[in-house]
């Protein structure tokens, strides 16, 4: 058999990030640094650690995740300003391996690993519960140093005399990872709403009536505005603005919403819209995270290091009365406003809609083979007639990738910060 026969039949190699402590004597091993949200239950953070017992020595190895909500500046921290709430905390004992716990079933991974890297490596396993919340970034102001605020996740692995004890950094490897969620399979109604108002000294009424093309929306994706507008009052309608707002609800000690349009069109050429005249339209708008940079206090995709993100995903949540534990809730509605001048006011209609990221296709089951071998009796006894897959796969292969290197692949965070110095804009409270 050739090497290109022999080729097709290796699997391809696992990609596996890893990171080491200053003197390279633990290292961690992790398939993904993602972990998704699938509403009835999460990813399990699982993987390996590959020690030194010689400088180990009595000491114990621990691990721990941790899922933290910031609110604040880092510099307020010195003057006994907490704004830091811990949403979520568990540790367990790695090495020596703890005989009295209870020991999870090793994955298809964990056990390649171990082959792979020898005698001295241990495995770990941390079940996140479905309330904590998805990752989420606070995109930061020119000028804001230290860790962006936000909702981040943190796999922790420390050697120590106990598990209280983390003070010496040498001994520590910590890495960022991130929970996440990704679009339902069957998406909510058609978003659609009436509303209707009269004027002081003035007959008849303005009627609006609005709707989306649909409930949920992919980042990067168009959103169809209905607008439909029957102007049956003797004002004129002078302005029709169509705006994507985010809503962000952020709890802490005490709760407050913010908002921030994201996208927007406004529409001249269409008014003024005389009495007893209609107007039927439909207009676009994408939300993208390229056209709002300058605002700082965005909600954003939780980020690893200088790695692209994106507006912050709507979140979902299984039970509404763990939405204290969220630390931030993100929401999206399109805005109809209808203005008739100063004196008048306005009409506006709201339209929720989700906004995430579609399903990898890897994560939607695999396909059925096209055409299955088939198998036939020869002599009273089955036998396949594919004898290529009595062949060995080559399993154990590894692409192994440093996360400290990933940060040489991004730009500078503090020069992005820079250029996006000039015309910034806050975040409009709603308390």
């Amino acid at each position: 058999m050739d090497d290109s026969s022999n080729s097709s039949k290796r699997r391809q190699p696992t990609r596996v990030f890893k990171k080491s402590n200053g003197d390279n004597k633990i290292t961690v091993y992790l398939e993904k640094r993602d972990f998704v949200d699938h509403i009835t239950h999460v990813d399990p953070v699982d993987g390996v650690v590959l020690i030194n017992p010689d400088w180990v020595g009595e000491r114990k190895v621990y691990g721990r995740v941790l899922a933290e909500f910031k609110h604040g500046r880092e510099d307020l921290d010195v003057l006994g300003i907490n704004f830091r709430k811990e949403l979520y905390r568990a540790v367990e004992q790695i090495y020596p391996v703890d005989q009295s716990a209870k020991t999870q079933p090793l994955t298809q991974l964990q056990e390649r690993l171990m082959r792979k890297l020898g005698n001295h490596v241990y495995p770990f396993h941390f079940e996140l519960p479905s309330h904590c919340p998805p990752s989420v970034t606070l995109q930061p102001a020119p000028g804001d140093t230290g860790k962006p605020c936000g909702v981040d996740y943190e796999l922790k692995v420390f050697v120590s005399d106990s598990p209280d004890d983390q003070r010496s950094s040498r001994n520590t490897v910590r890495l960022a990872i991130r929970k996440i969620m990704y679009a339902p399979s069957k998406p909510g109604e058609q978003p659609s709403i009436e509303v209707s108002r009269g004027f002081w000294v003035s007959r008849g009424k303005a009627h609006l009536e609005a709707s989306l093309d649909k409930a949920l929306y992919h980042h990067g994706e168009k959103i169809a505005v209905n607008v439909h507008v029957a102007n049956s009052s003797n004002r004129y309608a002078k302005k029709i603005k169509i705006s994507v707002i985010q809503f962000a609800d952020i709890s802490l000690y005490s709760s407050a919403k913010y908002e921030c349009a994201v996208d927007q069109v406004v529409s001249d050429m269409d008014c003024p819209i005389k009495p007893g005249f209609t107007l039927s339209k439909i207009f676009y708008l994408t939300p993208l995270l390229a056209n709002n940079k300058h605002k700082f206090g965005l909600a954003l995709d939780g980020q690893l290091k200088h790695e692209d993100t994106n507006l912050a995903s709507s979140t979902l949540m299984a039970d509404q009365s763990q939405r204290e534990n969220y630390g931030i809730i993100v929401q999206y509605k399109v805005r109809v406003e209808v203005r008739f001048g100063f004196l008048w006011g306005k009409l506006v209609a709201e339209l929720p809609f989700i906004l995430m990221h579609p399903k990898p296709e890897e994560d939607r089951g695999p396909a059925p083979p096209a055409n299955p071998d088939p198998v036939k009796e020869v002599d009273g006894a089955a036998r396949d007639t594919n004898l290529i897959q009595l062949e060995e796969v080559i399993d154990d292969d590894f692409i192994f990738e440093d996360f400290a290197r990933r940060r040489l692949k991004g730009v500078d965070q503090e020069a992005m910060l820079n250029d996006n110095s000039i015309n910034s804009t806050t975040i409009k409270s709603i308390d």
